[in-house]
């Protein structure tokens, strides 16, 4: 059965073994570009692989595309078969940061066509909490032929733009409610979000433990602040499209799939001085 959404702990520890089974660490720090793959040198889950958020999970930047612009499709998928993953594979992706990196990870797999894609509930951090392996071995993958056939999960700025009036769009921001606000703004040049967005920050979807709540609750909490929208109407954005994976994935969970992704997201949005912002 392929995993689509989670995977626990206990899960991944039956597969370990298991060659279908691939793991990628995606640990990163904003502020220390270096760290997330320092740590995996340091200890990670017996097996797995690393991709980084910079240079293998996003594409070049231009400054006007955003800090985390979708990667090239072919060179993603490229990167993915020399790491072993085949149309066969279950991939599973954990981070440090209560899933907002994996998700992003979840999400472009997702979008190129692999659905046997997952993020291992509660991360490294609940993975050592409880004891489990670790390793300081660097896997060396066969390569496998990583077929990718891109979806149309995602739009651009100008769709967004020219939907702003659009009863049938609904744009969501995944982040803290003060930057949605405008406030205490230290990633990007200007504070603000797109007119019309409402909040869901992404951590809201974590619990106590920094596990994804229940779909039961879930469902509840999202439908709150969607209203009667429904999620294909729903484009997700944040800062730079990396914490917006992560409400899509609580979207998955919670039965209400569909949604698309903003990559650019607010810092590209704000690059461009002719697009409306509002504040407060």
């Amino acid at each position: 059965m392929a995993h689509r959404t989670l995977v626990a702990a206990e899960q991944l520890l039956a597969h370990l073994a298991d060659p279908d089974w691939i793991v990628f660490d995606c640990r990163h720090d904003l502020a220390r570009p270096d760290w997330g793959e320092q740590e995996y040198r340091r200890a990670h889950v017996p097996g797995a692989r690393f991709l980084h958020l910079d240079r293998d999970l996003s594409g070049p930047m231009n400054g006007r595309n955003g800090r985390h612009p979708l990667p090239d499709a072919g060179v993603l998928a490229a990167k993915l078969g020399k790491a072993g993953v085949a149309a066969e594979k279950q991939v599973i992706a954990y981070d440090s940061q209560g899933g907002m990196c994996a998700a992003r990870l979840w999400w472009l797999l997702r979008w190129l066509g692999h659905e046997a894609a997952a993020v291992l509930d509660g991360g490294w951090s609940g993975w050592i909490a409880e004891s489990r392996p670790q390793s300081t071995v660097i896997p060396e993958p066969e390569n496998s032929v990583f077929g990718a056939a891109p979806g149309q999960t995602w739009v651009g700025a100008d769709y967004v733009l020219s939907h702003l009036e659009d009863p049938g769009m609904l744009l969501l921001d995944a982040r803290s409610p003060d930057r949605f606000r405008g406030e205490n703004e230290t990633l990007d040049a200007v504070g603000g979000r797109i007119p019309g967005a409402l909040n869901r920050n992404w951590r809201d979807n974590l619990d106590a433990n920094g596990r994804f709540k229940s779909p039961q609750v879930l469902q509840p909490e999202i439908l709150a602040i969607i209203g009667d929208s429904r999620p294909q109407e729903i484009v997700h954005l944040c800062g730079s499209g990396v914490s917006a994976c992560h409400n899509l994935l609580a979207m998955e969970i919670a039965g209400m799939g569909g949604g698309r992704l903003y990559p650019g997201s607010w810092s590209e949005w704000c690059a461009a001085p002719s697009r409306p912002i509002a504040r407060g």
